[in-house]
């Protein structure tokens, strides 16, 4: 079984056990950016997305809110020196895990939401800004409970090669959840969202020393090391 002619052996160490179980510790306060799918005054997204924030931080994590007031449309005629662009993708490069908080609308998650990651490239110059980070999805329901939007951040997710987590929020009847300040009420829903942000938090501090190694993969240091050798034949031939 161990017989496997297509792989290229220098490219194919095995698991480095040093690098997974034991890498450096960074010690400053897990970084997490919270990204919210409604302008509306009275936002539940931006509620509930407030609410995450207030856990993580007793947790012990620094957090940022990326406010999508502004952000133009992708392929809008403008492009990635926009301000608020660049002020999302300085979040994002700053940030080691994220939370993705999107009403549902239409059966889907919002327009606005899906824009923010949109303008999140898979690569930048020589970094991938979101690979290896962690993500955690809420959403907020006018009716009964739905997992759309969850389910769409999730695949999205996948697709930005984040760590998405295993639990997740979806708040039903947003409307009956929050007081008049804007606070959620104590409820199982409310409960839900300090497992999710719990998670959150021992995900971001398990992975984030080791991502860089927990995503590297065989496929692209093959690729990487054929256009290597591309340029030194080339050069070699001139």
């Amino acid at each position: 079984m161990s017989d496997t002619p297509n792989i290229d052996d220098t490219l194919f160490p095995g698991i480095d056990t040093a690098a997974l179980l034991t890498p450096p510790h960074k010690t400053h306060a897990p970084r997490i950016l919270i990204l919210y799918g409604s302008l509306r005054p009275r936002s539940f997204s931006r509620l509930s997305g407030e609410e995450a924030g207030r856990i993580l931080t007793r947790l012990g994590a620094e957090v940022r809110f990326f406010n999508p007031s502004g952000l133009p449309l992708v392929d809008d005629g403008v492009d990635a020196t926009h301000p608020k662009v660049r002020e999302l993708r300085d979040l994002v490069a700053w940030c080691e895990g994220m939370v993705w908080s999107s009403p549902e609308r239409h059966g889907a998650m919002t327009g606005l939401m899906k824009t923010q990651i949109d303008w999140l490239p898979l690569s930048e110059g020589a970094v991938r800004p979101t690979q290896g980070k962690t993500l955690a999805v809420m959403q907020v329901s006018g009716g009964s409970q739905s997992f759309n939007a969850v389910n769409q951040m999730r695949l999205l997710g996948r697709w930005m090669r984040l760590i998405t987590i295993p639990n997740q929020s979806s708040i039903p009847k947003a409307f009956q959840e929050f007081d008049a300040e804007g606070r959620m009420r104590p409820s199982p829903l409310y409960d839900r969202i300090v497992d999710v942000m719990e998670e959150l938090m021992k995900f971001t501090l398990l992975t984030r020393d080791r991502a860089d190694y927990l995503v590297d993969r065989y496929s692209e240091r093959k690729e990487s090391a054929e256009a290597l050798m591309k340029r030194v034949n080339l050069s070699a031939a001139t």
